[in-house]
């Protein structure tokens, strides 16, 4: 890419004490960068173009700038700005980089190369990602057992935590948003990818479920942050904490090796004719837990008249959003919004609701269920990754996290090539045994606030929608097969 090309450098706003000098690093990697990120699958700017790269924050966990065979290892913290982001509502997104640095790259490692700067501190050193390579990643989790502050990084411990050390690294493939590295069988680090300000919900909720006592949820071991130099206002006040919190960069958990996800489960129970209604009601009552857990630990509050029509309210404009973007959508629009009017006529007659922290993005493959124990865990408590950090801690009704899962027991229906009458009667009475389990554990019927339970549901369809149409155009059949259904029930 030439300089002509490139997007427009913005130097970096912090003194970089433990860092190559500041404006030298960031013309050495913003040409590679720009070239980059984008092709990664936690990018979230797809399609858009890169307009400009600001340097927020850089610190060498190992030297880059020596001679010798030693890999160097330099985390930084970039902002960038994409077209259509440059007016004054918007501050750009904030991304965790771990990059590695070698003379020469071993053809291993080939495929994590990030490029050669050819100007700068890093002149003719092969620049990588970091976490392929295996060195690397153990010296990661030799800083998270030592807590302590490096630069403007800081690494926190679980008290009486058992992390041993010496533990081979292999980086998980498939995840979008972030990425997870499997420490020998005994522990997984997530690394997040796109970052905010405040704490990381995936942090928060499980280390107050382990105050609760509760063993549904891996509790945090380790994890490390960062306190950025204050964004511009705007990004302050569209984002997540305040400019002074610190951001969560990682967090790592026990790993629940030999446990397969809900979802593997369900499809292999499709695949094979068998009943899961016996899993799927376990499953409830799992959630029940969590949710009763959380509710005990974490403030709750009532929803009242204001707040359910400002709810429903939301939902019918992302429906009319959605309709815009997807024709297909339009031909429903009428019976999805009577499901939403269905909440504000309730709100209007006096009726309220409890809200709470909720899981926030739950589905079956959210879930792990270990054989030995026969115990199902929740996992990935960080919500919907697209959403601003503080809509993701913002307490809801439980029956949000319970419009997902019905709506996964769908889509895993819909992965069955024949179709017909039994998947739809596996979906059903998959959804029935869920709802039910959650009600023997929690003391409250889901199947009770059925007009809110219907309009979240109806809410995650119309999300489902939008997203199938513009990532994965041949799935767009499995949202809508739930909006003619939901569309077409009674008001």
């Amino acid at each position: 890419m030439s300089d002509s090309s490139s997007p427009r450098t913005v130097p970096a706003r912090l003194p970089l004490a433990t860092a190559p000098q500041a404006s030298d690093l960031l013309r050495s990697l913003t040409g590679l960068l720009a070239r980059w990120m984008p092709r990664q699958r936690w990018f979230a700017g797809k399609g858009r173009p890169l307009n400009s790269l600001t340097l927020v924050s850089a610190t060498e966990l190992l030297p880059c700038t020596g001679g010798g065979p030693i890999p160097g290892l330099l985390h930084l913290l970039v902002r960038t700005r994409l077209g259509g982001q440059e007016g004054a509502s918007s501050g750009g997104d904030c991304y965790q980089l771990l990059l590695g640095v070698r003379p020469t790259l071993p053809p291993t490692l080939g495929p994590a190369l990030v490029g050669r700067p050819t100007e700068g501190p890093l002149r003719g050193k092969a620049v990588y990602e970091a976490l392929h390579d295996a060195r690397l990643a153990a010296l990661l989790l030799e800083r998270l057992r030592a807590p302590g502050r490096l630069g403007g990084l800081t690494f926190g411990r679980a008290p009486g935590s058992a992390i041993p050390s010496g533990l081979a690294a292999r980086v998980l493939t498939g995840e979008q948003s972030n990425t997870s590295v499997v420490y020998g069988e005994t522990h997984i680090l997530k690394l997040f990818r796109r970052v905010s300000p405040g704490v990381n919900p995936d942090l928060e909720l499980p280390l107050a479920l382990a105050e609760a006592g509760s063993d549904r949820v891996p509790a945090p071991s380790a994890w490390f942050e960062a306190t950025p130099p204050p964004p511009p206002q705007q990004a302050r006040e569209k984002g997540g904490g305040a400019a002074d919190e610190p951001m969560t960069l990682g967090v790592l958990a026990p790993f629940l090796a030999g446990s397969s996800d809900g979802w593997q489960l369900a499809l292999r129970s499709l695949a094979e004719r068998t009943d899961f209604t016996g899993s799927a009601r376990s499953l409830g009552r799992a959630t029940a837990e969590v949710h009763t857990a959380l509710a005990a630990v974490l403030p709750t509050v009532r929803l009242g008249r204001e707040q359910l029509e400002r709810i429903a309210a939301a939902m019918g404009r992302r429906l009319d959003e959605a309709a815009e973007a997807v024709p297909a959508l339009r031909p429903y629009r009428a019976g999805l919004h009577r499901s939403f009017d269905t909440v504000g006529e309730f709100a209007r007659r006096g009726g309220t609701c409890v809200a709470q922290r909720l899981h926030g993005d739950l589905h079956l493959g959210q879930v792990l269920h270990t054989p030995e124990s026969g115990t199902w865990h929740l996992i990935d408590f960080e919500g919907e990754p697209a959403r601003p950090l503080a809509d993701r801690r913002r307490p809801g009704p439980p029956v949000r996290d319970i419009a997902g899962m019905l709506r996964s027991f769908d889509y895993a229906a819909c992965q069955h090539p024949a179709g017909g009458p039994w998947v739809d009667s596996w979906s059903r009475a998959n959804r029935a045994a869920y709802c039910q389990g959650y009600a023997e554990a929690g003391g409250q019927d889901p199947m009770g606030q059925l007009d809110l339970l219907r309009a979240y549901e109806t809410d995650k369809a119309i999300y489902e929608v939008l997203y199938e149409a513009r990532h994965r155009p041949a799935w767009l059949h499995v949202p809508m097969a739930a909006v003619r259904r939901l569309a077409a029930a009674p008001g």
